[in-house]
């Protein structure tokens, strides 16, 4: 079956699953006794988190798990190559990763490197799938459309400030982008309704723009506006074919929105007003400035941001060829911005109560597609057995076997590893592997979440984990 046909049998199921959500009245919080006798939420580890999303496959070991590092030579056969950067020592006592992350490394003793992340092939590695998977927690379809991560925390935690939204997705575009209606699927609140869905701010350096009204709208005028939007969407032709629960989940978003642009909390979205020598450091490009602004949101009350390097196919991360030149490039965009954010998040005391995790959909491997035995269809465009050109230089092709994540803050140990890969190809997990709802399990118990919380749809329980079997990795807390 071809990648297009497995697509739109993707955005079929997720289309199908997003009306059948629309049908059905408001999700009930089931009660402890309802599901598991004496479930208690964990005391909370951090107050928000900040997830800074590689989309599109980063590869571990030209990150964060160096392998056998050899430079280009004409002819040399693509088995012997592990990395193509050599690794850097860190921070931390015999800890290295890849060279070109030297700001990261120099902050290694901040957190905690998870190196076991695995992720199953689910039947055709599709970035569409392994991204919805990922920030779901679910693997599609679903009868129901399933929450982002971030909707999950700003339903049951609720936003830290009245006037900031409680999640916030900054460098994502969804108009304009190849596979746009796959990036849909997962960037919203699912049966939770649009007032827990993301902000979206896919250029940080407008994100102002985004909190005020048009220029020359006096107030008065700005508030008639709202008025009649409002009633548009109650009584008009937005509210057709949607349930109560959801004109109302809309009309509560509005509000929200119109709150948020009357406050002056909204000059946290202002990244002209950061001084100069400090937008400098973080300056390295949009997903640079996106660090500063969840630096600035979170300081000003926000829940839950996610900043992404974006993912657009066979861009920035999707390296199908000329990986190595195109991973140098986006570890000068990534390096020093995520150095300088936990920085500023430890000077100003925020990073004890702020859990950054650093992730992606999958991994990258030179030879192996998925994992040994998987049939999934081979993506790489640059298929060789020996290097004949720089395009060839890169890991191209997606590994679930073995991927990393970083996560600083939020009560994680400082300086610590958790797991490991093979030291030989494939490079699979060999030691402590943690699964994507083991993981969603240890970020929503930092953020003070049971894995187990559930609500009811379609008079079933929907669990934060998947069927709330997620486990949290315990060992990676201080």
């Amino acid at each position: 079956m071809s990648e297009s046909n497995n697509r739109r049998e993707f955005l079929a199921a997720m289309s199908a699953a997003a009306a059948t959500t629309m049908a059905f009245g408001e999700p009930r919080r089931l009660q402890a006794e309802d599901l598991n006798e004496g479930l208690e939420q964990p005391e909370p580890r951090a107050d928000a988190c900040i997830l800074l999303w590689m989309a599109g496959g980063m590869a571990a070991p030209e990150t964060f798990d160096p392998k056998t590092y050899l430079p280009f030579e004409k002819g040399l056969p693509v088995e012997r190559i592990g990395s193509t950067f050599p690794a850097i020592p860190t921070a931390v006592d015999g800890l290295e990763i890849s060279a070109g992350l030297e700001s990261v490394a120099s902050v290694m003793d901040r957190g905690t490197l998870i190196r076991s992340a695995v992720q199953p092939d689910l039947g055709n590695i599709l970035h569409s799938r392994h991204q919805y998977h990922w920030h779901t927690g679910y693997v599609p379809p679903q009868t129901v459309a399933a929450p982002h991560i971030g909707s999950w925390m700003a339903k049951v935690l609720g936003p830290r400030d009245p006037a900031i939204p409680a999640f916030l997705d900054v460098g994502q575009r969804l108009e304009g982008v190849g596979e746009k209606e796959e990036l849909k699927a997962f960037h919203q609140a699912g049966f939770f309704g649009n007032e827990f869905g993301p902000f979206l701010l896919p250029y940080p350096e407008q994100a102002v723009a985004a909190v005020r009204p048009p220029k020359g709208m006096t107030p008065e005028r700005f508030d008639r506006r709202h008025e009649l939007f409002k009633k548009l969407v109650a009584d008009g032709p937005l509210a057709e074919g949607k349930s109560d629960f959801h004109v109302t989940s809309m009309l509560r978003s509005i509000d929200n929105a119109h709150a948020l642009l009357s406050s002056p909390k909204r000059k946290a979205f202002d990244l002209s007003l950061e001084p100069e020598e400090s937008r400098a450091r973080y300056d390295t490009g949009r997903f640079g400035r996106g660090c500063l602004l969840a630096r600035r949101l979170v300081e000003s009350g926000a829940r839950f941001i996610e900043v992404t390097t974006e993912y657009v196919p066979f861009l920035h991360w999707d390296t199908h060829e000329k990986g190595h030149e195109t991973v140098a490039r986006l570890k000068k965009e990534i390096d020093r911005p995520i150095a300088q954010l936990v920085l500023d998040l430890e000077e100003r005391g925020l990073l004890d109560r702020t859990l950054v995790v650093i992730a992606s959909e999958f991994s990258r491997d030179m030879i192996i597609e998925g994992v040994p035995g998987s049939t999934a269809r081979d993506q790489s465009r640059a298929k060789t057995d020996t290097l004949q050109e720089m395009k060839h230089y890169g890991l191209h092709r997606h590994f679930t076997g073995g991927t990393s994540v970083m996560m600083f803050g939020g009560g994680v140990k400082k300086g610590h590893v958790h797991g490991e890969t093979a030291d030989e190809r494939p490079y699979v997990a060999t030691e402590s592997p943690v699964s994507v709802s083991d993981l969603h399990a240890t970020i929503f118990t930092a953020m003070g979440i049971s894995p187990k919380t559930a609500f009811e749809i379609e008079k079933r329980p929907f669990y934060a984990t998947e069927d709330g079997h997620g486990k949290a990795v315990t060992d990676v807390f201080a």
